[in-house]
């Protein structure tokens, strides 16, 4: 069977070698293909409605692009604040660190390193004076990296572009892949689709929830406990919970640091722990088993292995795309493993033996 079917062996590999390749260009590409995947129920819903599949995909385009510039106008200026806030403490953070908390862990700088806080607090002003210089540094980065910043300009405005036409095309081309499946396949891989896109659906969908929604409970916790950067690491640390436990313990330790200089005090830190902890039990006990459920099947180590070795083969795309590939290779394990268990190797069964060859009686 294998010395048949050697062709397509060859092909797949080619394909991959291929993508391996294309690797710097298909940033876009796999992000475009995310949001067509999660926008194709909605527009399937429009086309319940009598509406037709462009129309309803232009209103889906016209509502997130509201909703995007909506989030910008709101959030950007709060976390210009919030880093300026930030850059101006600095040299207060660092004093206390060298003045207050060292000598209080039994720590000491070496002799001849110790920090120059005027010096610091010197440069910064001299460099992040405002909100106008603050836009001038940026716009001075750019300057110094126009050939990336028209690479990033040219994916940022492919995006869009790209994703309309997966989107209004998204039925179509799941009709002629179905058309590829062999006949003598095709209900085994109807089967393997409906469960790869039931993982999917929960992870991409459910996940960016997930996301979502403990961004909010960091931040306003964070805000209602007094951190003054509450929304900065509030987005962060619910931006970066896709990896487990990142976004508890990368959160939990700098809102704590951050805490621990503004306030001075030990005790300002349990608030601090108390937000993260809530946040973790409100997403293990109700965010994760009411928007992602029990479907995905991955195991954390397997997570963070996929994450690193997406990061490893294919860069930045493979980051976007670790999650979902790692989810459709479990549903492949899966199947796998319900063959294996019918097996007649699993199952010892003995193959009968091949009868006895009859001879045929040639005496006269």
């Amino acid at each position: 069977m294998l010395r048949e079917h050697w062709g397509w062996f060859v092909l797949v590999a080619l394909l991959l070698v291929f993508l391996y390749l294309l690797g710097p260009i298909l940033a876009p590409f796999a992000i475009a293909a995310v949001f067509a995947y999660i926008g194709d129920p909605i527009v399937d819903r429009m086309e319940r409605h009598r509406i037709s599949r462009t129309a309803a995909v232009c209103v889906l385009f016209v509502i997130a692009t509201l909703i995007t510039v909506l989030a910008l106008v709101l959030i950007v200026p709060l976390l210009q604040t919030q880093v300026l806030s930030l850059i101006d403490n600095i040299p207060a953070w660092a004093q206390w660190v060298q003045q207050v908390a060292m000598p209080k862990l039994g720590l000491k700088m070496p002799r001849g390193y110790q920090l120059d806080v005027d010096s610091l607090r010197k440069f910064l002003a001299s460099h992040w004076d405002g909100a106008s210089d603050f836009a001038s540094i940026i716009a001075g980065y750019v300057g110094r990296s126009t050939p990336a910043l028209l690479g990033f300009l040219a994916n940022l405005f492919l995006i869009p572009i790209v994703s309309f036409y997966l989107l209004r095309d998204w039925d179509v081309m799941v009709v002629k892949i179905r058309n590829l499946i062999p006949r003598r396949v095709l209900p085994q891989g109807i089967a393997f689709a409906t469960e790869t896109n039931d993982v999917l659906s929960a992870l991409i969908r459910g996940q960016l929830l997930v996301m979502l929604a403990l961004a909010v409970i960091y931040s306003l916790g964070l805000w209602l406990v007094g951190l003054k950067v509450a929304l900065l690491i509030g987005i962060v640390a619910g931006l970066v919970s896709f990896v487990p436990y990142l976004g508890f313990v990368g959160g939990l330790l700098a809102a704590s640091i951050a805490m621990l200089v503004q306030e001075q005090s030990a005790g300002s830190v349990a608030w601090v722990a108390l937000v993260f902890t809530v946040g973790q039990m409100l997403e293990g006990g109700v965010l994760t088993p009411m928007l992602v459920g029990d479907r995905i099947g991955l195991h954390p180590v397997a997570v963070i292995f996929a994450i690193m070795a997406g990061g490893q083969l294919f860069g930045f795309v493979g980051v976007l795309v670790a999650l979902p590939v790692a989810a459709v290779l479990a549903v492949l394990v899966r199947h796998a493993l319900r063959r294996w268990a019918r097996s007649a190797l699993y199952l010892d069964v003995d193959t009968p033996p091949a009868p006895p060859a009859v001879e045929s009686d040639t005496r006269p």
